[in-house]
């Protein structure tokens, strides 16, 4: 009979449950693709006795992780603790350092740790698998590593937050402000405990940075990845869009350019009518463009019990068939530090203002923009009930220095209500 693959798992929250319902439910379906069982040894969890909806008395208990990591019995270690320090680093650490294979979910982790952990695994002929850790249930990090193994990579952009693109959509179909949104999405448990990890776009951050590493064959640079939330945007930020043929979306790219390489998350204008345009609710979309297959989409659940434990044991299976894949796709020794890009490439942006209703004030706009070598593709200004003046303005192709400097001598006119909205708008 073949040897199982062992498995010990900390962490039996929502996806640590669903491995074990998976690797329950599923078992002859599992051995047949993996070419052999996999089996649960032991589990390690903060609370033994809680109700999880599924038996965990057949696996020996481990209160601490290090020691699950350690055991004789476990061969790949499952990591879904989550935190980016503590028992999840030590554990895997640990587990490394015995020789035993990991598969983690945890972006945070990996995005502070991922080079030192990848050359861990490297010394000890283990492998670390992690692509339960971006965009959920999409197999992204398997494209790269494999199926678009002959392509240089161009771009890679996506939405990677289904929490905050359920935020953008909800206030774009049911015309609700930001604050309301973000408390209904509260209310059904759409965001994390520190809510800013999801609004303020760090959560989206981290896996863009390993995208990023895995797209380019660099080193992990979660620290130069520019980050900007959605909690500026509002419905009128939203309608104006619309009425410009837009959608916002807070979107990650990364590429590597000849000054660098640009990693962004923030909010942008996307096509209505584009895949990312079009992308609805709490679920992730990733594009990645190659010199070979130009562009592929990728579009699924970003999170949840089912979609990630699948991308959980998508690794596993991989492990038992032997498939040992290195972390970020190449060898961790050879993956260097990119320069990061001190300017973003050039792009179109929209802009949103509100001038004091006086003669020559878009005059005066649009003499900063000139001045600063912005040009105005597109300008509207909207009916107003008050003494100032809602403008969109859409620019052709610009350097974020030179709008930074046209934005500052607005700041300087006698005729603007307020500070201006500046948003890029990005090519798909």
């Amino acid at each position: 009979m073949t040897t199982p693959l062992r498995l010990g798992i900390a962490g039996l929250g929502t996806v640590g449950t669903g491995v074990v319902k998976i690797v329950r439910q599923k078992a002859n379906l599992l051995a047949d693709r993996a070419g052999r069982p996999i089996a649960i040894s032991a589990v390690s969890a903060r609370t033994r006795d809680k109700d999880r909806g599924v038996n965990i008395s057949a696996y020996a208990w481990e209160d601490d992780p290090v020691a699950l990591a350690t055991r004789d019995d476990v061969d790949v270690f499952v990591e879904l603790m989550g935190g980016s320090d503590g028992p999840a680093k030590a554990a895997t650490e640990a587990a490394l350092a015995a020789g035993k294979d990991v598969v983690t979910a945890n972006k945070a982790m990996l995005a502070h740790h991922g080079q030192a952990l990848a050359e861990a695994a490297e010394s000890a002929g283990a492998v670390l698998r992690f692509e339960a850790a971006v965009a959920g249930g999409i197999p992204v990090v398997k494209a790269l590593t494999e199926g678009l193994a002959g392509n240089d990579i161009t771009r890679v952009m996506g939405v990677m937050n289904g929490t905050c693109n359920y935020i953008l959509t909800r206030m774009q179909s049911a015309g609700l402000p930001y604050a309301e949104v973000f408390e209904e999405a509260n209310q059904l448990g759409y965001l994390e405990a520190d809510p800013t990890l999801d609004v303020g776009g760090i959560d989206a951050g981290h896996k863009l940075s390993l995208l990023a590493a895995t797209a380019f064959g660099c080193q992990v640079d979660f620290a130069s990845v520019e980050l900007e939330g959605i909690e500026r945007i509002t419905i009128a930020d939203i309608r104006h869009a619309a009425d410009m043929g837009y959608r916002i979306k807070l979107l990650g790219v990364a590429q590597m350019t000849g000054r660098g390489l640009e990693q962004r998350m923030s909010p942008c204008l996307v096509p209505k009518n584009s895949p990312l345009g079009q992308l609805e609710g709490g679920t992730n979309m990733v594009v990645l463009e190659g010199d070979q297959v130009e562009q592929i989409v990728l579009r699924g659940p970003g999170a949840g019990e089912g979609p990630t434990a699948s991308a959980v044991m998508g690794d596993v299976i991989d492990i038992a068939r032997n498939c040992r894949v290195c972390t970020f796709g190449v060898p961790a020794g050879t993956l260097t530090r990119a320069t990061p890009a001190k300017t973003a490439t050039p792009a179109p942006y929209y802009l949103r203002m509100a001038l004091e209703d006086k003669p020559g004030a878009l005059a005066k706009v649009a003499t900063v923009l000139g001045n600063a070598g912005v040009s105005i593709d597109r300008m509207r200004q909207y009916r107003h009930a008050d003494s100032t003046a809602p403008v969109l303005i859409v620019t052709h192709k610009t350097t974020r220095d030179a709008l930074d400097e046209a934005l500052g001598a607005m700041s300087r006119l006698d005729v603007m209500a307020g500070t201006p909205v500046a948003l890029r708008i990005e090519s798909v």
